[in-house]
C-alpha cells in the first residue's frame, strides 16, 4: 500500500455562535407567568434569575428578542459573581451584541468566568492568549487555560491543547501528548481531531503507523461532514491506501467534499473525469470542477485548465 500524505492545520479563533434576527413571538399564559416571576425574582436580586432573564432576551424566549436589555441583566448577576452570566458577557462584548465589540471587555468577564471553573471560558481564554485578542499574545498562558478546560473534559479544548504540543508553541513539542488529546477529543467525537488523529496514524507521528487505524479515524471524520477527511477518504480509495482500492467510492467522496466547496477535492473529481477513474470520461465535467478550484486559487487546477486551453 501507498503512504497516505495528509496535510491538516490546526485553526485556534474565538468562536462565538452570532444571533438571530429579532422577530415578534407569541407569549402563551404560561410563558407570560414564566417571564413574570423571573423578572420579579430578577429584580428582587437573584442572580440566577437575572441570568435567566438575560437569557430569555438574547434569545427572545417567551419575550421578543433584545440584546440591550439582556447585557443589562447579565451585567447584574455577573458582578454578583454568576460565572455563567460573565461568560454571556464575555460572548456579547466579542461579538458586539447589545453593546459595541469590545476585545478587552470580552477578555475580562471571560478570565472572570474560567477563573470560576467556567470550562468553555478557559478555552476561549486559551484562545484569547494564543491569538492575543484583548490581551498581549502569551502561548504559555494559552496552554495554561486550554489544560483546565481540557482536563474538565471539554473536546474543542483537548484539541486545541494537542495544537499547540504538535507546534510546540507555550510548551516543548510533543507529539506522543498531541496523540493523548486528540484521541480525548476524538473519542467524544469532534470531527476535526478524528481527522487530525487519522491524519497521525498515516504517518506515524507520535504513533506507530497504522493505515487500519489512520482510515478508521478518517471514515469517522467525513461521515461527520469534515470535508478535509472526505478528500483523503477520496485519495485512499483512489490508491487502496489503509482500505480496498475502489475509484467508485474515490469518486463519492471526493464529491462531497468538492459540494462543499473544498478546492481541492473539486481538483481531484476533475482529474478523476479525465482520466475516467470510476466515472465515465467527461472533459466537460472535468473543466467545470477545475473552474471551481481555480477560482479559489487553487493552483493545480488553473494549470490543468491552462494545459487544456481553457
Amino acid at each position: 500500500m501507498r503512504k497516505i500524505l495528509v496535510a491538516f492545520t490546526f485553526v485556534l479563533g474565538l468562536g462565538f455562535m452570532g444571533s438571530a434576527p429579532a422577530q415578534s413571538v407569541t407569549i402563551s399564559e404560561k410563558d407570560a407567568t414564566t417571564f413574570n416571576a423571573t423578572r420579579t425574582a430578577a429584580e428582587k436580586g437573584d442572580a440566577t434569575a437575572q441570568y435567566n432573564l438575560g437569557v430569555m432576551y438574547e434569545c427572545g424566549q417567551v419575550v421578543e428578542r433584545d440584546d440591550v436589555q439582556a447585557i443589562i441583566w447579565y451585567r447584574k448577576a455577573a458582578d454578583q459573581g454568576h460565572a455563567d452570566a460573565q461568560f454571556s458577557l464575555c460572548k456579547m462584548y466579542a461579538n458586539g451584541l447589545g453593546v459595541t465589540r469590545d476585545d478587552a471587555q470580552s477578555f475580562a468577564w471571560c478570565r472572570k468566568a474560567a477563573e470560576q471553573g467556567n470550562a468553555i471560558a478557559q478555552n476561549n481564554l486559551g484562545t484569547s492568549y494564543a491569538t492575543g485578542s484583548g490581551v498581549p499574545k502569551d502561548e504559555e498562558q494559552a496552554v495554561i487555560w486550554y489544560r483546565k478546560s481540557a482536563g474538565q473534559g471539554f473536546d474543542v479544548a483537548q484539541f486545541s491543547l494537542a495544537g499547540m504540543y504538535l507546534s510546540g508553541r507555550g510548551v516543548a513539542r510533543d507529539d506522543a501528548q498531541a496523540v493523548v488529546w486528540l484521541r480525548k477529543s476524538a473519542d467524544q467525537g469532534f470531527a476535526e481531531a478524528q481527522y487530525v488523529l487519522g491524519g497521525m496514524y498515516a504517518k506515524g507521528q507520535g504513533v506507530a503507523k497504522d493505515d487500519t487505524q489512520a482510515a478508521a479515524w478518517l471514515r469517522k471524520a467525513a461521515k461527520q461532514g469534515d470535508a478535509h477527511a472526505q478528500n483523503t477518504r477520496g485519495v485512499m480509495y483512489k490508491n487502496g491506501e489503509g482500505v480496498a482500492q475502489d475509484e467508485a467510492q474515490a469518486i463519492d467522496w471526493y464529491r462531497k467534499a468538492a459540494d462543499q466547496g473544498y478546492a481541492p477535492a473539486q481538483y481531484n473529481l476533475g482529474k478523476m473525469y479525465v482520466a475516467g477513474q470510476g466515472v465515465a470520461k467527461d472533459y466537460v465535467q472535468a473543466v467545470v470542477w477545475f473552474r471551481k478550484a481555480a477560482a479559489q486559487g487553487f493552483v493545480p487546477a488553473q494549470d490543468e485548465l491552462r494545459k487544456m486551453g481553457k
